[in-house]
């Protein structure tokens, strides 16, 4: 085995039911750095949001934000993936029409959404969102901005509103089920292990050469893409079945444990 990079989900993975990152991950990210392993957050946030919550190692990581659609190396977009203006438009006037259902768009400079979304809605925009702004129109606003995710915001509904609702968005734009109370969608072909095959162009290494860890629907193609894959013991039941491996969760350090283990450090 010959790890080169280390790709990790973020909520119910790397971070813990409170949102914190395990201590000792810098010191840790930075050994592995010594080492010639290179570590990337892959999650479906914003690429500022991750580069904000790493602080002062944000520069020496690899980035997997909006569950692919944007591939980062530091501070350097290497990847960025819009989905076709018509998915977008139609995707906006359908959350218009679909009650208790909020959309924030993702485009390279940052997260746009539009009056008239609910209190909890907008405050998990901002969760997510470290650059988040009110626009008047949305419809307006994304007919000039490239974007590359939409993402679609029901509150403890996901699964059970929002994939139905636009299931018949499948043949032009990816669906992914990001959580309880998300679902993402994106380019056709978009997701992680896409992001991860271009992270590994970047390096010169090949998937073989690649560990990941993940916990929910949206992991599914990265842990099919790396060559070492680990479920959290806290993962949803489907990625659990096609993982290479389980470690601890999410409260448990689960990530952390395993690289140590692996590593010898």
């Amino acid at each position: 085995m010959n790890i080169r990079l280390i790709a990790a989900d973020m909520d119910g993975t790397l971070l813990d039911s409170e949102k914190r990152l395990p201590d000792g991950l810098f010191p840790l990210v930075r050994a592995l750095h010594e080492r010639g392993v290179r570590f990337a957050p892959a999650s479906g946030r914003q690429f500022y949001t991750l580069y904000e919550q790493f602080g002062e190692i944000a520069d020496e990581l690899m980035y997997i934000s909006e569950n692919g659609s944007m591939v980062c190396d530091g501070a350097k977009c290497v990847g960025f993936s819009a989905l076709p203006a018509e998915v977008v438009l139609e995707a906006v006037e359908r959350v218009r029409a679909t009650p208790d259902v909020y959309t924030v768009v993702s485009a390279q400079s940052g997260a746009f959404y539009e009056p008239g979304a609910s209190e909890e809605a907008v405050r998990n925009f901002n969760m997510y969102c470290a650059r988040c702004t009110e626009v008047p129109d949305l419809m307006e606003f994304v007919k000039n901005e490239p974007i590359c995710k939409v993402a679609l915001f029901c509150a403890g509904r996901a699964e059970d509103v929002l994939m139905p609702a636009f299931a018949d968005f499948a043949d032009r734009a990816q669906i992914a089920l990001s959580g309880a109370d998300w679902v993402d969608l994106m380019r056709l072909g978009v997701s992680k292990g896409r992001a991860l095959r271009q992270l590994c162009g970047t390096l010169g290494i090949t998937t073989a050469d690649c560990m990941a860890f993940g916990d929910y629907l949206n992991d599914i193609e990265l842990l099919r893409t790396a060559g070492e894959s680990y479920a959290m013991a806290n993962a949803h039941e489907q990625l659990a079945a096609l993982a290479k491996y389980r470690c601890p969760s999410n409260d448990e350090d689960g990530v952390c444990r395993t690289i140590r283990a692996v590593f010898g450090l």
